[in-house]
């Protein structure tokens, strides 16, 4: 089910950075598939520092956003645009963290927030909303029918507290829905 796809200007967007999850890298399948179907349009595939120390789980928020900050900063330069040309999101903690930059000031195009991870598995009480409102660019929220880590229902409500356009796009699966239709609705929202 998706909502009417409200995007970035097509037009204006000059790059992609996609970010991981916390057990994953920059190679997870999905972040390659995005890759490959936004293509020519320019992709960067990040891991956090810790995956780069060879280290497992999450990075600290404290080292991830302002590492998001340097190197969408830096890649933005390197294509010759302003941030505010560049799309951000990613995976679960990948899309959590990006969410956050953006909040806290980063400026982007939009947000990419893929199978946002919402609350922990069986605590719905512990929800991880608290920056949703300072985030004012267009956001697509892409999520599993059955994501233990937010339902439909549950990420309708939380995240229309975005102050930004939303589009929210529920597919079939879990917290790693298949590739196909996460690429099909990330494509259609940036008019590729």
């Amino acid at each position: 089910m998706a909502d009417a796809l409200t995007h970035p200007d097509p037009a204006r967007v000059a790059g992609v950075v996609l970010t991981p999850g916390a057990g994953a890298d920059r190679d997870h399948p999905t972040l390659r598939a995005l890759e490959e179907a936004l293509a020519p349009l320019p992709v960067l595939r990040l891991n956090f520092p810790n995956r780069d120390r060879g280290k497992a789980g999450p990075e600290r928020a404290e080292v991830a956003i302002p590492f998001l900050h340097e190197r969408v900063t830096q890649w933005a330069d390197e294509l010759g645009v302003g941030t505010d040309r560049i799309v951000v999101g990613g995976r679960s903690f990948g899309g959590r963290m990006s969410s956050i930059a953006v909040a806290q000031g980063l400026h982007v195009a939009g947000l990419l927030l893929l199978s946002y991870p919402l609350h922990p598995p069986g605590r719905p009480d512990d929800l991880r909303i608290d920056h949703l409102p300072q985030v004012s660019v267009p956001v697509l929220a892409v999520s599993g029918a059955t994501d233990p880590y937010g339902s439909p229902d549950e990420l309708a409500r939380h995240l229309a507290t975005i102050t930004g356009p939303l589009s929210l796009v529920t597919v079939p699966g879990t917290h790693g829905p298949p590739d196909a239709p996460v690429v099909a609705a990330v494509t259609a929202w940036l008019g590729r």
